[in-house]
Order: C-alpha cells, then sequence, then structure tokens
C-alpha cells in the first residue's frame, strides 16, 4: 500500500513538471515575476530524486486531479491555474506578482464628549451678543424717509412717533407703522432697521384726484373714492357736483345717494388724465352726468360712454379748439354718437 502511494504521488509530480515545462511560453504573458517563480518551482521538481517524497506533494484530493483518470488532465489546465496551485500546496513564501495584503484599518479614536464645557461656551457666546447689540454700538441716529410726496420728511417721523438716541434694537417698528398707516393719506408703509444706527421709513401715499363740495368745505378723495380730508379752500381739481353726501369720514370711503354714478366718473378722470386732458367741474343727474371742458362748453352723457368715446371726442375737441369754439355741449351716446350743438342748457 506505501509503495502505491509512492508511485501515485511519483506520477502525479511527473505530470506537473511536463505540463509546466509544456507551457513555460505561456508564463511569459504574466510578467517576468510571474516567469521567474514559474522557473524556481521548475528547478526544485527536476531536482527532486525520482524516489524521494520531497518536492511539490499534492494533496489525496487533488492527486487524482493530476495524474488519476477521473480528474482534470493538468494540460488543460491554464499555466497560472497551476502556479497557484503549486505555490498553495508546495509551501513557497512568494506571493503571486499582482496580489497584495490589504492595509489594516486605523481605529478612530472617539472623542469624550462635555456637555457642560459646550453649555458654557454656548452660554458665553450669548451673554457677549446681548451685552454688544445693547451696547452704544447700535444707537440711532438717523432716521430716513423715502417715497413721500405730500407729506414732509419731518410729518412721516412725526406721525410714526420714532426718535433717535435708542438702541436700534429696542425700536419698537410695529406701533410706529400702524401710527402711520392710520393718517388716510398713507396707503402703505415699511420700516426696516439698518444696521448699525439707521431706521428707513419706506411710504406709499395715496394722490388727490378730486373733490366734492359741501357747503362752504371741499371733502378731497383719491382716486378710490376714499376721503382725504376736509378742506376750507377750493382745491386744483375736478369738482363733483350735484351730490347728495350721506357720509364723509376721513379715511372712509365717501357715501353718497348716486353711489352708482361715482366709482365710473373716477375712471373717467383717469383716463382724462390719460389723454392730457382736463375736467373743470361734472355734474351729477340720477342717470347722466355733464362734464365741463370750459365754463359753457360741456359733454354729456353716461360716465362709461364718454370712456368708450374718447377717440373721437379727442379729435372733436382739437377741431374745436382750432376754430376757437368755447361754447356748446357734445351729447356722447353708445356706438361711438356723439353729436354737438353750439346751444347749451
Amino acid at each position: 500500500m506505501a509503495d502505491r502511494d509512492v508511485i501515485s504521488q511519483e506520477n502525479g509530480q511527473e505530470n506537473l513538471s511536463k505540463g509546466l515545462a509544456s507551457d513555460e511560453s505561456s508564463f511569459k504573458e504574466y510578467g517576468a515575476d510571474t516567469l521567474d517563480v514559474f522557473r524556481d518551482r521548475k528547478k526544485a521538481s527536476d531536482e527532486a530524486p525520482s524516489g524521494s517524497s520531497e518536492g511539490v506533494t499534492l494533496p489525496e484530493a487533488d492527486q487524482g486531479k493530476n495524474g488519476g483518470s477521473d480528474g482534470v488532465n493538468a494540460e488543460e489546465r491554464t499555466p497560472h491555474d497551476r502556479l497557484e496551485e503549486e505555490m498553495a500546496y508546495g509551501g513557497g513564501d512568494q506571493e503571486l506578482p499582482g496580489y497584495a495584503e490589504p492595509a489594516p484599518k486605523k481605529r478612530r479614536r472617539r472623542r469624550k464628549k462635555h456637555p457642560f464645557l459646550n453649555l458654557l461656551i454656548f452660554a458665553m457666546l450669548l451673554t457677549g451678543a446681548y451685552f454688544t447689540l445693547k451696547s452704544q454700538l447700535f444707537t440711532v441716529t438717523k432716521i430716513e424717509v423715502e417715497g413721500n410726496r405730500f407729506y414732509t420728511k419731518a410729518q412721516v417721523i412725526e406721525l410714526s412717533g420714532l426718535r433717535t438716541g435708542y438702541n436700534l434694537f429696542e425700536v419698537q417698528t410695529r406701533p410706529a407703522r400702524d401710527a402711520i398707516l392710520s393718517d388716510p393719506y398713507i396707503k402703505y408703509c415699511k420700516i426696516d432697521r439698518v444696521p448699525r444706527n439707521t431706521i428707513r421709513i419706506t411710504v406709499e401715499e395715496r394722490t388727490e384726484y378730486a373733490a366734492v363740495p359741501y357747503g362752504d368745505e371741499y371733502v378731497l378723495l383719491d382716486e378710490d373714492g376714499l376721503v382725504l380730508r376736509i378742506s376750507d379752500s377750493e382745491p386744483a381739481l375736478p369738482l363733483l357736483m350735484g351730490m347728495s353726501i350721506i357720509e364723509m369720514t376721513p379715511g372712509s370711503p365717501l357715501q353718497i345717494e348716486q353711489s352708482y354714478l361715482l366709482p365710473g366718473t373716477l375712471d373717467l378722470i383717469s383716463v382724462m388724465d390719460e389723454n392730457d386732458l382736463y375736467f373743470k367741474k361734472i355734474y351729477f343727474s340720477t342717470v347722466i352726468i355733464r362734464a365741463y371742458i370750459y365754463d359753457n362748453y360741456y359733454f354729456e352723457g353716461t360716465p362709461s360712454n364718454i370712456i368708450a368715446n374718447m377717440q373721437g371726442i379727442r379729435q372733436l375737441l382739437e377741431e374745436h379748439y382750432k376754430q376757437g369754439i368755447t361754447r356748446g355741449v357734445i351729447k356722447v351716446g353708445n356706438n361711438n354718437y356723439l353729436a354737438f350743438s353750439p346751444q347749451i342748457n
């Protein structure tokens, strides 16, 4: 039995040596390092005595693969497979070219947490920020006003109640904004803090658009019919005559009996401004209006018809201006109807 095992090992070694010798040229494609390892292993196999057990000894499981009839022939394996097999079972110290041991991973050191120290640092930063913001560095020294036309800068500041000398971040902007918006002339207001020492007030004002005579006074309206103020003197604005006033509180819409005519009349004034025309006064009746260009020269019709026929009205006005006509009535109807008469009522 022992003789049979020795003969089997010798046959396997002989087959492996023959296979390696026959394919030496195949190792060249793997580089010089692989070829050197192959030649060293081949030389050790050739020098080993035929009857000794030294040299390349394969496990019993692999002897059948190399020399047995049931295994795979050594010539069918690639040269690189043979070299790996020889290195695995031959006890060689050389590594396969192209292979390297992975570098060991470095273990990170876990930092110790210091919650009390972090809390202390945060408290110190918060305290420093508080005293910085409260310092004289942020004292208000200037108040700017933008967008004002009707009111002066001093009047807007007076409305706000703001003063210099206070800390910028202690200024209460909301009450100041509400105080400014309480004035009927102010349509929009915004107050900003501008570091380090400035407060900026931005406003948008309502514009006086028309006036309604009321006894010896005049109720001034904006383009939306909001009452702005009541004046003792006649303003240089279109006068809306013949209105029956119900309520005229500043800051609130004007309440009149002919409320169905007021929005259209205000729109008519806007269209006239866009066409560089000016009405001195507008008389209200139950259904129609009379819009005066001169004291004895006017248009008669509904506000919507006058607006719709504005192009024809402008051409007619230009012709009358060239002819020196300053007296008469132009009746305006539907479908661009215009009729001029020198007779006035």
